[in-house]
Order: structure tokens, then sequence, then C-alpha cells
């Protein structure tokens, strides 16, 4: 699902709106010499140009050592439901975004991107979407910001390999490595009631 470019809403940032519009891809620019570079990673004037208006107030980070792990499909419910803008900030991944909104035209589409720390991409993923990853090389480390706190009665999840989602996973020959939490989400069915207003 290649996306669709729009114009850069500021000069310094590149902002482009997925197939499922409210995913954004957004690629901070790097500014380097011979030591090495700088660059602004998070800038919230420049989002909310963007329509990014929640604050974000925990910032997560995973280390994942095998190629070919898979974490999600997660999510938070209201009252804590999360928006999460993610980076990698040393190997790659497959990022993806379900959209959960029973209200939205795309419910049940998703959105992707290979988020790396060389291409220094960022995936802004809204409330309301189911968010998972899988690592495309080894000692992976990503590192995101969310809009609301961690609450394990608010987590939710779906199966990563729901037929009904079909989403395909970039995963090596010996498949994914998972939590034994994930191992046993439910199906995507459950999700059509999560958002619900």
């Amino acid at each position: 699902m290649p996306p669709d470019s729009t114009p850069n809403l500021t000069p310094d940032l590149t902002i482009q709106r997925l197939n499922v519009p409210d995913v954004l891809l957004i690629a901070p620019p790097r500014f380097g010499d011979a030591r090495g570079f700088f660059a602004e990673t998070y800038s919230a004037p420049k989002l909310l140009q963007a329509g990014i208006a929640l604050p974000f107030v925990q910032d997560n980070q995973s280390f994942s050592a095998a190629p070919g792990t898979v974490r999600g499909l997660h999510c938070q419910v209201a009252p804590h439901a999360q928006g999460k803008l993610v980076r990698v900030l040393r190997g790659a991944i497959w990022d993806v975004a379900v959209d959960a909104r029973p209200g939205s035209p795309a419910f049940g589409q998703w959105a992707a991107a290979t988020l790396s720390a060389e291409n220094f991409a960022q995936l802004w993923v809204p409330p309301g979407f189911l968010h998972g990853f899988c690592t495309l090389e080894p000692d992976t480390e990503v590192f995101y910001k969310v809009t609301d706190l961690y609450d394990h009665t608010c987590e939710r999840g779906v199966i990563w390999n729901d037929p009904s989602l079909s989403l395909p996973w970039p995963l090596p020959p010996g498949g994914p490595v998972l939590s034994d939490k994930d191992l046993v989400l439910p199906g995507w069915a459950p999700a059509a009631s999560w958002f619900a207003a």
C-alpha cells in the first residue's frame, strides 16, 4: 500500500499521509558534518501543524534481539486510549497500524511503513488504532512517545496473523518470535466494540 505524498507542512519536516490518511509518516531532517549529525526529532509546534495536537506523556523503548520479532497487535481503549509516535534507534522494523474506529471509513484497513535508524522516519499512530511491528534486523531498538499512560485494564490486542486482516508480515524463514501473551491474543472481531462512541 504505497503512501500518497502531500506537500510539506513545514520547510524542514517531510510528512506523508499514508493510505489510511490519519496515519502519518514523518521524516525529520538531519544536519551532518565531519563529526556526525544533529537532528530535532520532536517539535510540538511542527506536529501541531500536521494535526497532532495531543500531548505526549510517556516515552517507551523496546529491544528485540532476533529478526522476525513481532510485537502486536496492541492498543489501549478509553479512558486511556493512546496515540503513538514511533521511531527506530537501531536496526529496522516493518511498522503497521490498523484502524479500529468503528465509524471510520477506513475501519479494518491498515497502513505500514519501514522505519529504520538509517531512514530516520517516524510513524504517527492515532488513538483508536491497533499497532504492531516486525523487526527486520538483529538487535533492533524502538522508541515511541505515547499520549496517555499505560493502564493494564485498558490494554487490548489482536492476534498478529488474524486472517481477516491478512497483514503481509515480512517474516524470516523460521517464522515470528512472539511473547507468550501475543501468542494467545483474540481475533479481529472483538475490536469492533473497543472504540465505539
